[in-house]
């Protein structure tokens, strides 16, 4: 092997693919006997005086990975944009894993921190479950959590307060008048979803309102899925007059749904998300969204995670990022005014 081991005959000697090998020597997660059939054929092969081997000797990678459900949500975008620079300035690359929510493949990124492919690792978990709490407590790396956990989960922890945001919303509403508030919600055993819909109950009986089981719809995080789900709502109950929507790709669902019905919002129905995401001010109508600072928990996050890398032996800390309401067009029927340059009133050029 006069040329020295290679990708392709590291994949042939452990029995994997070449996309497997890839993944475990550029640190990504990877299920664990994987990891050991790869460095393995790659001892045997002669391939432990890389960098990446060299870095699992002397257990630093300088990598971090970040695990979200997805990829694609722009609130994980705005996450991701903080996190990035924060640990850019102190020297770790970004590793990116998109888990779609699945309990198993979120046990397998914690999992593999035993392997020490990645230094730490920022989790955004949609349920918390007793098994990510026996991996959180026996984790090999330093982990951040960026959602709710229980009290005394030895993680540093960065939390939104979303139980207030939904009562800010709601408030927000029936101050407009608003009385039939419809609640389309994600589902209801996740973190998110336990939280909102409870805010929800609870705002309305601060108010006064009756809570009405005809009024809560539950479909997923997703705008197809929350258009779907408005659409049950409407046909059930057609008298609604306002959405409060866990998150904004659901009250982007909404608004499909109430044009494609010509239902006028938010004259026949008021509309508010969750998040206010870039996809918010840019809907038409422009969307009311309750920010629960994203890019303030991603950066809360990384910070944390630097800290506990220079400080491992210091005590969690917990940060909660206080919401707060946007409001726009989808409520108040009050769009921006339009950019105009300079002159253009004049009728210049």
């Amino acid at each position: 092997m006069a040329d020295g081991p290679t990708i392709t005959t590291i994949a042939e000697r452990a029995g994997v693919s070449i996309a497997s090998v890839s993944r475990v020597l550029n640190g990504l997660p990877t299920r664990q006997e994987t990891v050991r059939k790869v460095m393995a054929a790659a001892e045997e092969l002669g391939y432990v005086r890389n960098a990446v081997a060299r870095s699992l000797k002397s257990r630093r990678t300088h990598q971090v990975a970040f695990a979200m459900a997805d990829v694609g949500n722009p609130a994980y975008l705005a996450m991701l944009r903080q996190i990035q620079p924060v640990l850019k300035s102190a020297g770790y690359r970004l590793v990116l894993h998109s888990t779609d929510a699945v309990v198993a493949d979120e046990i397998d990124v914690l999992h593999s921190l035993g392997e020490r492919y990645v230094d730490g690792l920022i989790m955004s978990p949609l349920r918390v479950t007793e098994q990510h709490l026996d991996m959180l407590a026996a984790a090999r790396a330093p982990v951040v959590i960026i959602g709710s956990v229980p009290e005394g989960t030895p993680v540093d922890n960065v939390r939104a307060d979303s139980r207030t945001g939904v009562k800010l919303a709601i408030d927000h509403l029936y101050r407009l008048g608003r009385r039939t508030i419809g609640m389309v919600n994600g589902p209801t055993d996740t973190v998110p979803g336990a939280a909102r819909g409870a805010a929800y109950r609870e705002a309305l009986e601060d108010l006064g309102l009756p809570y009405d089981e005809e009024l809560v719809e539950i479909g997923d995080f997703y705008r197809a899925e929350g258009g779907r789900a408005v659409a049950a709502l409407l046909e059930r109950r057609p008298d609604v007059d306002a959405l409060m929507c866990a998150n904004d790709l659901i009250a982007l669902g909404a608004l499909d749904v109430l044009r494609a019905a010509g239902r006028r919002v938010p004259h026949d129905v008021a509309v508010a998300g969750m998040d206010d995401t870039d996809l918010a001010a840019a809907s038409w109508p422009s969307l009311t969204s309750v920010s629960l600072g994203s890019a303030e928990r991603g950066k809360a996050a990384a910070e944390l995670l630097v800290d506990r890398l220079k400080n491992g032996d210091r005590e969690p800390r917990r940060v909660t990022v206080p919401p707060r309401l946007a409001v726009r067009a989808s409520t108040t029927g009050e769009e921006p005014a339009p950019y105009q340059a300079p002159g253009a009133e004049r009728g210049t050029p």
